[in-house]
């Protein structure tokens, strides 16, 4: 992809430097990086359609997500599929197909950008997108198109006390509700009354604030995370009983942990004309990711997760350059995704200052099993 604004010269050595330690063979002739790098299963390549980088790099990624694919693979998703909204979904699983069960080294997303482009023109732009938002759209229309309505539930567990924090199951429930939607629980605090009420929210990717400018942990951003803020001034709540708005605390805990958490690094801030990008290097763990500190207590059934993929951004906001590394679970390899160019790479080559979305499971992956050819 050819980028829309200047590199920052430490992300244009950290992608030469990544390109040279994962094998990256782009000024080699193809027949070379072919035999280079056999073909397997799920590890194809993605081919860039002008400024595509940040969709294929997000593809790459569900496209490692076993239990996604073999839901694809399966032909399960037909028999959810609502005929009025399921242009997306059969794109989606024609893709998936071409992309674990085809012979080519790089295969074509044109028609999945098509179908979703149809609903979000943006998408059908030469124009770089944020990746983070590409995936929240996709997960959305997923969900959109395989979604099943039930009956509210609520699960507050027995003889639980009335402020522990209650976990609400959605009445809508789709293959993307069940792998990736979480949910926080939000309890707030009067702090003149000390009444303490309780706010759900959905959540399908945790957007994390990075807390320095220079290097930290993925657990320092969690940390800040669920801190616990007071709100004053003109961030006063209304509080019910005392019927006016007070200054309050609120801290958040995760009420419904999903089984692929998608944290989304918080780089990109914009303060009025002046735009900027957080490069610190922030340390993310690729096995044994702890979040029990954040759990409610009632609902720590998973609270350990390994990384699977993550999405790398080089360059700044208004331009720049997507690739993706994701985690085979055939091969239990690690792979590089640059549009079409694949590579394996080692673990230590994983962690980079370039992540930008990861994706953690706390569940092994095995290989999709497919039962029949959508």
């Amino acid at each position: 992809m050819t980028s829309e604004g200047p590199f920052q010269a430490d992300d244009f050595g950290i992608y030469y430097i990544l390109a040279e330690r994962a094998g990256n063979y782009s000024c080699r002739p193809a027949k070379q990086a072919k035999e280079r790098q056999p073909h397997a299963h799920g590890v194809t390549g993605l081919r860039n359609s002008g400024n595509t980088c940040y969709m294929n790099a997000i593809l790459q990624c569900l496209c490692s997500v076993s239990p996604l694919v073999e839901y694809f693979l399966s032909g399960k998703y037909i028999t959810a599929l609502r005929k009025s909204c399921g242009e997306v979904a059969t794109a989606f699983a024609y893709l998936m197909t071409d992309m674990w069960l085809g012979d080519a080294d790089s295969v074509s997303a044109d028609i999945f950008r098509s179908a979703l482009g149809s609903l979000y023109p943006a998408f059908m732009k030469r124009t770089q997108q944020d990746a983070q938002e590409f995936l929240i759209y996709v997960l959305n229309e997923l969900h959109e198109a395989l979604k099943k309505v039930r009956n509210p539930a609520r699960s507050p567990g027995k003889g639980l006390p009335q402020k522990c924090c209650r976990k609400m199951v959605s009445r809508e429930s789709s293959i993307i509700t069940r792998l990736f939607e979480g949910q926080l629980s939000y309890g707030v605090i009067c702090l003149k009354c000390e009444n303490c009420t309780y706010k759900n929210e959905v959540f399908t990717v945790l957007s994390l604030p990075i807390p320095t400018e220079y290097q930290c942990s993925l657990q320092d951003c969690l940390r800040c995370f669920f801190q616990q803020d007071t709100l004053t001034w003109n961030d006063q709540l209304h509080c019910s009983f005392c019927e006016t708005k007070q200054e309050a605390a609120v801290r958040a805990s995760i009420a419904k942990a999903p089984k692929i958490i998608v944290f989304h690094l918080k780089r990109f801030q914009v303060q009025g004309t002046v735009k900027r990008k957080l490069r610190a290097d922030v340390h993310y763990p690729l096995t044994n990711l702890d979040l029990t500190p954040y759990i409610c207590p009632v609902f720590r059934k998973h609270p350990k997760y390994n990384l699977c993929a993550v999405v790398n951004h080089f360059g700044d906001l208004d331009g720049g350059h997507y690739t993706a590394f994701c985690k085979s679970s055939g091969t239990q390899t690690w792979f590089s995704f640059d549009d079409s160019r694949v590579s394996e790479i080692p673990g230590s080559a994983v962690q980079t200052s370039t992540a930008y979305l990861l994706f953690y499971s706390c569940q092994p992956f095995s290989i999709p099993v497919r039962q029949c050819r959508p």
